[in-house]
């Protein structure tokens, strides 16, 4: 393992819980290797950020060296991070093997996955990469992942665990859920992510449509119930100990989205999601991070003011709550896209995960953050053409910090 210790850190006033009790533990910075895939994406790259805050703040008593990987020389994180490499793509038969050469090449302590294609190839092969490499492989157990990708299965989890959710079925049974819940209806892929393929049918024609379009695109359709809600959208992070015995942290976000990603977002303690999520989180059996998505409806199906912490007690999750409730939509057993911005309020939840699985720090509850609003925009990283064709025909990069420029001209 490669992890060292260096650099006296100074141990600052940091408000309130953002800051686990051990970190007096640490008087000097511990350095470790992490590799992270998929770093032309939001989640990798989401990944990478959260560390690098934890790298340059002191109340983190780690400094993290960043691999990443990608299966495109034009992904944007291989050139921000300290080595970029070109792996195959996770559904080569080569792909397991080029992962783990690499982590057992440069020491690495944990590996962090940063893609939905990923994560089926890399947990099915968790026990082999850490085996062979010595590498802990930070993804969710198998059976949390294969409930949580397919909705219809999350559905009858939710379902059977008594957790409020929106109503589904099958298409076999729509014309029994058109009666009952009428149009505008959700039709959506069970096996989707982001919003590719998901439509809002407002009549007969353009749900037979939907339905025809998911079945033409290789992937099965599901029904769900149109949600109402008005700006009442919410994402909540919970990290659970690596015993699955109790929530790390957990912190909701209330969302605006666009093209299926969170592009706007207020950041504060919104108890009703981030409590049901914690609910949601403890019952799947899920260890590390896992994100959930629900919609707070109001009774009467218009926005109503969310409940004070005072007002709210977790026994009465499943009830309806004087104004409405949280109905759960889509569970994902990953770091969510949205991780930096938690990060950036104070509970960074790739760090406090590394920590406790390979430190076997035990992380005092983290759930009060920095009340933020967070607004998305584009940014662009430049590398000279040498530089490019140097990783598109030798493979791999280092110092890609110093031979890239993200600059700040906004």
């Amino acid at each position: 393992m490669s992890i060292g210790i260096d650099e006296e850190i100074e141990q600052p006033a940091y408000s309130s819980t953002v800051r686990s009790k051990t970190l007096e533990k640490y008087p000097k910075k511990t350095h470790a290797t992490v590799l992270v895939t998929a770093a032309g994406g939001i989640i990798g790259q989401g990944i990478m950020k959260s560390l690098r805050l934890a790298s340059n703040a002191s109340v983190s008593p780690i400094s993290y060296q960043i691999i990443s990987t990608d299966s495109s020389p034009l992904a944007a994180g291989l050139y921000r991070s300290d080595i970029g490499i070109v792996v195959p793509k996770a559904s080569d038969p080569e792909y397991i093997d080029s992962i783990i050469e690499h982590l057992k090449s440069y020491n690495v302590d944990a590996l962090f996955v940063g893609s939905d294609e990923e994560l089926m190839t890399i947990a099915t092969a968790k026990k082999r990469i850490e085996r062979e490499s010595q590498t802990k492989v930070l993804v969710a157990e198998l059976g949390v992942i294969k409930i949580a990708r397919d909705k219809w299965e999350t559905y009858k989890f939710l379902k059977s665990n008594d957790l409020s959710c929106a109503d589904s079925c099958l298409p076999e049974n729509r014309d029994g859920f058109i009666e009952e819940f009428g149009f505008p209806i959700v039709v959506k892929p069970r096996e989707g992510f982001g919003s590719v393929n998901f439509f809002v049918a407002k009549s007969t024609d353009e749900m037979e449509y939907a339905l025809t379009k998911i079945q033409d695109y290789g992937w099965k359709p599901m029904l769900q119930e149109y949600l109402p809600g008005r700006d009442e959208e919410f994402t909540s992070g919970v990290t659970i100990d690596k015993s699955g015995t109790y929530a790390m942290s957990s912190i909701a976000m209330r969302k605006y989205l666009k093209g299926g990603q969170t592009y706007k977002a207020f950041i504060d303690d919104h108890p009703i999601a981030r409590l049901s999520a914690e609910n949601v989180a403890e019952k799947l059996g899920v260890t590390g991070a896992v994100n959930i998505q629900a919609m707070y409806v109001s009774n009467d199906e218009m926005t109503s003011p969310l409940h004070t912490a005072a007002a709210f007690e977790p026994n009465n999750l499943n009830e309806s709550l004087h104004n409405g409730k949280m109905k759960i939509f889509e569970i994902n057993p990953r770091f969510s896209a949205t991780c930096p911005l938690r990060s950036f309020a104070g509970i960074n939840e790739p760090d406090i995960v590394f920590r406790n699985a390979v430190f076997d720090e035990k992380i005092e509850k983290l759930t009060k953050c920095e009340r933020l609003v967070c607004m998305r925009y584009w940014n662009e990283v430049y590398v000279n053409l040498a530089t490019y064709e140097k990783l598109k025909y030798v493979g791999s990069l280092k110092q890609g910090l110093e031979n890239s420029n993200s600059p700040h001209y906004f």
